[in-house]
Order: structure tokens, then C-alpha cells, then sequence
């Protein structure tokens, strides 16, 4: 099983493709993205994404209210997906952040590998 997080801007390269962000990412067209799947359920919420983006947001905070969001149940449904997919090869997941090492992104891989080998 492989998964990692790249930027959706870079060319492709292998790996089944799955954006992870809730909003589409600016200036890329669909038919651009060469994507798989659009896994909008693992995203952080519109209220969450808001809260780390402004004075009081912290990295650590951010992701334990993350990873809280992750137990919903269409989360839990989309990660499993997401561990089907990284079992059958190698899984990318996708995001416009300027700064995947910290970001949602980042979380979001820890989340499914330590779901996946689990599995």
C-alpha cells in the first residue's frame, strides 16, 4: 500500500487521484484534473477550514478538530473507499494548499494509513 499527498497543480503521476479539498481548486479545469474520485465527505468543514485560516487557528488544534470530523459516518464510508483504493495500488491524494506538510492533507494521510493497516 501506497499513499501520499501532492499538490492537484502537479502532473500526474500514477497512482489513483482523489482531491480531497471541499472547494474546487482555482484556475484548474475539470477536465484538466485528471481525477478519479472527488472525496468531499473527508474534507474539513466549511466552519473548521474557516476557524484555522484566521487569528486563533493552530496547526495541533486544527488537526485534533479534524480528526474528530473524520468519526462522521459519510467520512468513515469515504475512508474506507480510500482504503480500497490504496489496496489496490498506489493512492494520491490530492489538494490546491499551497502547503500540504501542513495542512488537512497532511492529517488526512495519517488518518488512512493508520486506517488501512488496520485492515
Amino acid at each position: 500500500m501506497s499513499v501520499r499527498v501532492e499538490r492537484v497543480y502537479e502532473a500526474p503521476d500514477g497512482g489513483v487521484r482523489v482531491l480531497v479539498d471541499r472547494l474546487w481548486p482555482r484556475g484548474l479545469r475539470k477536465e484538466d484534473a485528471q481525477l478519479d474520485r472527488w472525496a468531499k465527505a473527508v474534507a474539513p468543514s466549511t466552519e473548521l477550514r474557516r476557524w484555522f485560516h484566521g487569528p486563533q487557528g493552530e496547526y495541533r488544534e486544527f488537526a485534533r478538530r479534524y480528526r474528530a470530523e473524520l468519526e462522521a459516518p459519510d467520512a468513515q464510508r469515504e475512508l474506507d473507499g480510500l482504503c480500497a483504493a490504496a489496496g489496490s495500488g498506489e493512492l494520491v491524494l490530492l489538494t490546491a494548499v499551497k502547503e500540504p506538510a501542513r495542512s488537512h492533507a497532511e492529517v488526512l494521510l495519517e488518518v488512512v494509513r493508520e486506517r488501512c493497516e488496520q485492515r
